[in-house]
């Protein structure tokens, strides 16, 4: 049998980690969806210009953006909350009942939307709070599961399913809501029955860890454990969330930033094309379904291209993870930035298509992100990868609520692309100072926090008596602890 050492070396063909790896995209994908079908979908609730027997609500149109950004009322609340319950319980039965209630409650929104706006918003909120649970437990199953010679590419493909998901969803919320006898209740249906299908299959077939799941060899699980070394703490080694140092780090804020950063020109785009192509570029709900999913395509296939081409840079050596991260993020932010201006100064309502080509540029190039603040939650700490990520996407969706009450504060039904422009140039302000904020003061080191067990000199004050000093338990427990972890004690 192969040493560990060997293992990592020479990878490990096709196993479970691809099996966990999959289930991990399908639940980011139909999250997404789930998350999404309201930007179609209310466009089509609240317009009364069609002959159809399908019930709308026109006078919800006043609150159609606090509608778009109340699913972040309750996202960001608890991130953090649900990072902790991952790493204190893992991740593998609140990720999928969380799930589950949210696709329930999808399933019944258009019942709900019969009380009153006030109930629709509620039943957002409600999504936003189960959905909370989605990126701090894969970031936490990502760093148990996902061995470092592959990380690039399957992390990238898993939350490349946030892409796909939007794809799929802003295309057949198009074609159900431009359905006489379908209409937008239908979105709420498929989405519903869909996400509750792939949370009884994530029940049955997840697991926490490698070490927990039933069918795994020893050797695949070995490979795994061996790729992260001493950065990841072993199962059964419960280590405590060292909140302080965490917060006071630079390159935690700096990911933090461009996580704020990102989200802004993210969810702009992706909650308020519909409107836009509706608005501006005068496009029917079949075509504007189809249209608006394009960007989301191209940055699904350019996730893979960034991807493959990280993996081959990182593991040859040809540029320090630093410099990769930095260099892909700037691809992911600054490129988009580049297109939204090229587009506010190009873009008339007589060259639609020309307004496409600038929006699929913006999303596509975003694809870089994956690669670059994504990956650096690992880079910083594995051992608190759900934490941190749990903590950087709490704080940068409180970015996801401004954004569309500002282009509701900007823009209305009689709006044209004037008042349009200014919402691209605020999103594009946003993009290059995040990253910029990102390329000053990232890194991709592991930081001494990761295991504080390891770094004495950043432990809090503890008594220490021989007898109970932590360190002097653990050379108790591993006599070479002193000299293989260079720890004076």
């Amino acid at each position: 049998m192969e040493s560990t050492m060997e293992l990592t070396k020479s990878g490990f063909g096709i196993g479970y980690r691809h099996l966990i790896s999959m289930l991990m995209f399908l639940g980011v994908l139909i999250s997404y969806a789930l998350r999404i079908n309201i930007s179609v979908a209310i466009v089509a609730m609240i317009d009364n210009s069609t002959d159809t027997q399908i019930k709308t609500y026109p006078e919800y149109s006043p609150q159609k953006d606090v509608v778009l950004s109340s699913f972040f009322w309750g996202y960001v609340v608890l991130q953090i909350p649900a990072a902790e319950i991952g790493r204190r319980f893992g991740p593998h039965y609140p990720l999928g009942i969380a799930i589950l209630l949210c696709s329930i409650t999808a399933l019944l929104t258009p019942f709900i939307a019969e009380f009153g706006v006030t109930a629709l918003i509620a039943t957002r909120v409600i999504h936003g709070l189960t959905q909370g649970f989605l990126y701090p437990s894969i970031h936490n199953l990502c760093s148990k599961w996902i061995p470092k010679l592959e990380q690039a590419r399957l992390v990238t493909f898993i939350y490349a399913g946030c892409l796909l998901g939007t794809v799929i969803s802003l295309q057949v919320s198009g074609l159900l809501s431009g359905t006489p006898s379908l209409g937008w209740p239908s979105i709420f249906y498929t989405h519903g029955a869909v996400g509750i299908l792939w949370s009884v299959l994530w029940l049955m077939f997840g697991s926490n860890t490698p070490a927990e799941h039933p069918r795994i060899s020893s050797e695949e699980q070995k490979y795994i454990e061996a790729s992260f070394s001493d950065d990841l703490a072993s199962p059964s080694r419960k280590i405590p969330t060292p909140w302080g140092p965490i917060f006071k780090s630079l390159p935690m804020w700096a990911l933090t930033i461009v996580n704020c950063g990102h989200n802004w020109g993210f969810w702009t785009l992706l909650t308020e094309m519909p409107s836009f192509m509706k608005q501006v570029l005068d496009f029917d709900f079949t075509k504007m379904g189809f249209l608006s999913s394009l960007p989301f395509l191209m940055m699904w296939l350019l996730s893979f291209v960034f991807s493959f081409i990280s993996d081959y840079i990182t593991n040859r050596n040809l540029l320090p993870i630093s410099t990769c991260r930095k260099l892909a993020n700037t691809i992911g932010l600054w490129t988009p930035a580049a297109a939204l201006l090229a587009l506010t100064i190009f873009i008339t309502p007589d060259r639609p298509y020309l307004a496409i080509t600038f929006f699929t540029i913006a999303v596509g190039s975003n694809a870089a992100v994956f690669v670059g603040l994504q990956l650096n939650h690992i880079d910083l700490a594995p051992n608190h990868a759900g934490v941190t990520m749990g903590i950087t996407n709490c704080l940068s969706n409180f970015v996801s609520i401004i954004a569309p009450l500002t282009v509701g504060i900007i823009v209305d039904e009689n709006s044209t692309e004037k008042e349009w422009n200014i919402v691209f140039y605020i999103a594009i302000g946003v993009y290059f100072f995040g990253n910029l904020f990102f390329l000053l003061f990232a890194s991709a080191d592991i930081q001494p926090w990761n295991d504080l067990s390891k770094n004495s000199d950043l432990e809090l004050n503890v008594d220490t008596k021989p007898d109970v000093h932590p360190i002097d338990n653990k050379c108790k427990e591993n006599p070479a602890y002193d000299h293989d972890n260079n720890v004076k004690y």
